[in-house]
């Protein structure tokens, strides 16, 4: 399946087959990484029980999204030159994978062979390949800033035919993020998260947003729970390409929600609204300035 895409704007092949994927969400515990480990593959194996192939757990799942924890270099996992990971720590969460013929992308700290050290997406594959996939791009306020190196390229993910482009959380908000992984032919966008208490408004209206931008689907996940004045409001989910919620859970609690990406819907959707065809390749070299 193809959409045809005028004005010479680039295809976007659709897959052959759907893809069941799944969003978690739990507490994690600052400085666990393997009793989060732990928690993370417990997910998995929920989610894998009910059919999912790609389970995406929330941005700095490992670690735990806290700060003052955060600056201790024993939160960090160490990548490769080839961006592999090799931690004793994550064997529970390989394990999950590699018995439920999964895809895990999880929220970690990395620290590289150059010396950067990025919040990550780490891709755990179906024989329990852990890598360092993608590193985040934009860095949300001071803590993130002082912690963190910007990541210097976008990522994309293939499972099954699934062309799936990786953010993480704030990376989200920025509507050119979401666009770049489309114009490479992403179908979904996986976007681990950390959205506190408080920001519920934003968090229900940018990965939505986003999913409707670019006729994708997108799967988001979020940590719940937390510790200080660092506290999170869950609300995994897994919008359509037109931005409506197929699954979603509650802002508390742990939980883990399924469902199934459905090729025919995005080709259905990419047709009839065609805004990602018929987008301008500049919005022209200067504006007018018309006075009132």
């Amino acid at each position: 399946m193809t959409v045809t895409a005028p004005m010479g704007a680039p295809a976007h092949p659709a897959p052959d087959g759907a893809l069941t994927v799944a969003a978690g969400q739990a507490e994690a515990v600052p400085g666990d990484v393997p009793g989060n480990a732990a928690t993370a593959a417990r997910l998995v194996r929920q989610a894998t029980a009910r059919g999912a192939t790609v389970v995406v757990l929330p941005e700095l799942f490992l670690p735990a999204y806290h700060p003052p924890t955060l600056a201790d270099p024993l939160t960090d996992v160490a990548a490769d030159d080839a961006g592999l990971v090799d931690d004793a720590r994550l064997e529970p969460l390989r394990s999950a994978a590699r018995d439920g013929s999964a895809v895990v992308v999880v929220g970690a700290a990395v620290r590289h062979p150059d010396g950067r050290r990025t919040c990550s997406a780490l891709v755990v594959d179906r024989a329990g390949t852990v890598t360092a996939g993608y590193d985040k791009q934009h860095l949300c306020g001071p803590y993130e800033k002082e912690l963190f190196t910007l990541g210097v390229r976008g990522a994309t993910l293939t499972v099954d035919g699934w062309r799936l482009g990786l953010g993480i959380c704030y990376d989200g908000c920025f509507p050119e993020h979401g666009r770049a992984a489309a114009a490479d032919g992403a179908h979904a966008y996986l976007c681990p998260s950390g959205y506190e208490r408080g920001s519920e408004h934003r968090r229900d209206l940018y990965y939505p947003a986003r999913a409707l931008d670019n006729g994708m689907y997108v799967v988001f996940a979020n940590p719940v729970g937390g510790a200080t004045r660092w506290w999170f409001n869950g609300g995994a989910a897994v919008y359509d390409p037109q931005g409506r919620p197929l699954v979603r859970a509650a802002d508390e609690g742990e939980a883990v929600v399924v469902t199934v990406c459905d090729p025919a819907e995005l080709v259905r959707v990419r047709t009839t609204h065609s805004m990602l065809a018929d987008r301008l390749p500049h919005q022209g070299a200067s504006r007018a300035s018309i006075a009132g």
